[in-house]
């Protein structure tokens, strides 16, 4: 199977347990990877049968803005569903960094794959 990702993707979102990380959105970044057959797009170099990346990382961004999450599972979870609804990706791998969780570290964060069926 083909593969669409999206690397380092930089969202801001308002995300934590403790009170000070309620005060200010954050940033985190997200490595995507959907799987996708690519061939009818290659084979027409039509973007409607393509993962348009830029409008799904927009839409993305926009979503992170508005959200209020406490846990990165919450997120992640909420954050695959959106990605398979609005886009019809069956298959969502999601890897989420927030770089200021833990001090003298460059980053922790999630993994999670979502499959949803279908393809």
């Amino acid at each position: 199977m083909d593969k669409v990702y999206i690397e380092a993707l930089k969202v801001d979102t308002l995300i934590g347990v403790y009170e000070f990380e309620r005060q200010a959105t954050q940033i985190l970044l997200l490595d995507i990877e959907l799987d996708f057959d690519c061939e009818r797009a290659g084979l027409t170099d039509d973007l409607q049968f393509a993962v348009d990346y830029d409008r799904l990382s927009h839409r993305i961004r926009e979503w992170s803005l508005v959200q209020s999450f406490e846990l990165l599972e919450a997120y992640a979870e909420n954050l695959c569903l959106l990605i398979h609804e609005e886009f019809g990706l069956p298959r969502i791998g999601l890897a989420i960094n927030k770089p200021a969780a833990v001090a003298d570290c460059a980053a922790v964060g999630i993994k999670v794959f979502r499959d949803y069926g279908g393809l």
